[in-house]
């Protein structure tokens, strides 16, 4: 008499189906951050290149934060009364035609008005697909699976300088494909449609409430938030200001982005085994470090590159394992609700960072930039010393 084997939970179950909706979204990511990456820079160059100061080119990207922090509470009910996927195809539609808009504009006062409609659509993308992800990774398997988002979402990171390296800041080219490399993010949401998230339930409790049953996340994305938009705007500046060219100055981001790229599953696998608050904890001090040790090296593009390398790995493991332990806490609508958190306060680190760290970099340049990095990430530590004593995480 055979004994059938138990049978798995809905969770842990990875269904070929399941498996195809994850690589279509997961995939998604890649054009995504390719178009981000290749636009946040790309906008800091050309308005540095029109006169623009490092202070308002901090403020202008600061816009992104705020609409982030606005529209974020709206997404879930948004894809609760039209469908996640209607959204997100709308979004990608939105995002890769006001790419363009920026270059078309020259006044810089529009700007702030474009970074409305551009990273209200991005912010969309985001939540939705990083829950959409969460919800069908498997349980014991999350924190791989997370990684191999990060890391997917790093390639995309890191290319897009690469192609901004290539064609160059000027003219309307690096404008037109990014808007292409943003369209084509559509193309794999067809491929999941049977997988698509339910939401039918209402969220348990409000975006604070969210916010303050994780902090070591929410607030290890803040300071994420922070260090990496800043990273993708200022290195390139931060580079040129040191003396390189253009092409070797944008080069700074891939190596920040390479190492997100390398780092990310190894991080997401230790997720799945060990503390993940100590995790955190852990990636935040190589980031402190991380911050201190580029000053000492800025005479070496060399040494630069791979304090850039192992310093990005680690900073961006303050979103691969948060999200991992958001996705541990919360299941459906309440997972969507986190994560709409979680992206909120990616845009506060934006909203707080980057005028602070563009500020820093007139009163100190260049080295303003690194040291105001190493005030988040210490900051963050003590937030995490002070929640590990209270219990809490």
């Amino acid at each position: 008499m055979s004994v059938a084997a138990p049978s798995l939970p809905d969770d842990d179950r990875l269904t070929p189906a399941r498996l195809r909706a994850l690589v279509a979204v997961i995939s998604m990511t890649a054009s995504v951050g390719t178009g981000l990456s290749l636009g946040l820079p790309l906008l800091s160059l050309v308005a540095e290149a029109r006169g623009v100061s490092s202070t308002m080119i901090g403020l202008n990207n600061a816009v992104a934060g705020l609409v982030i922090l606005l529209i974020g509470p709206w997404v879930t009910p948004l894809a609760r009364r039209f469908g996640a996927v209607p959204l997100l195809i709308v979004a990608v539609i939105v995002a890769s035609l006001s790419l363009p808009l920026f270059y078309l504009f020259e006044d810089f006062s529009t700007w702030f008005g474009l970074r409305v409609i551009f990273h209200g659509a991005l912010t969309v993308m985001f939540v939705l697909t990083e829950f959409w992800i969460n919800t069908l990774a498997p349980r014991a398997k999350r924190g791989l699976v997370m990684g191999i988002y990060a890391t997917i979402l790093s390639i995309g990171f890191a290319a897009g300088p690469k192609i901004l390296g290539l064609v160059g800041s000027q003219g309307f080219l690096p404008f037109g494909i990014g808007m292409t490399i943003l369209f084509l993010a559509g193309v794999p949401i067809l491929f999941a449609l049977g997988q698509s998230p339910d939401l039918e339930d209402e969220a348990s409790r409000g975006t604070l409430g969210f916010i303050l049953a994780v902090p070591v996340a929410t607030f290890g994305v803040l300071a994420f938030g922070a260090i990496e938009s800043g990273g993708m705007a200022f290195l390139p500046l931060y580079g040129l200001r040191l003396g390189m060219p253009e092409a070797q100055a944008t080069a700074l981001v891939s190596m920040m982005a390479m190492g997100n790229v390398v780092l990310q599953i190894p991080l997401g696998l230790l997720a799945d085994r060990v503390n993940r608050v100590a995790l955190l904890a852990l990636c935040a001090a190589i980031g402190l470090a991380g911050a201190l040790l580029m000053p000492l090296v800025s005479g070496s593009v060399l040494m630069l590159s791979i304090v850039l390398f192992v310093w990005g790995g680690f900073v961006a493991g303050l979103y691969t394992v948060g999200i991992v332990h958001l996705g541990s806490r919360f299941s459906g609508t309440d997972l969507a609700a986190a994560n709409a958190a979680f992206v909120m306060m990616y845009a506060c680190g934006m909203t707080i960072g980057l005028p602070g760290l563009g500020a820093a970099m007139d009163v100190w340049s260049p080295h303003g930039l690194t040291g105001s990095i190493a005030l988040f990430c210490a900051a963050y530590l003590v937030l995490v010393a002070f929640t590990a004593r209270r219990g809490r995480g």
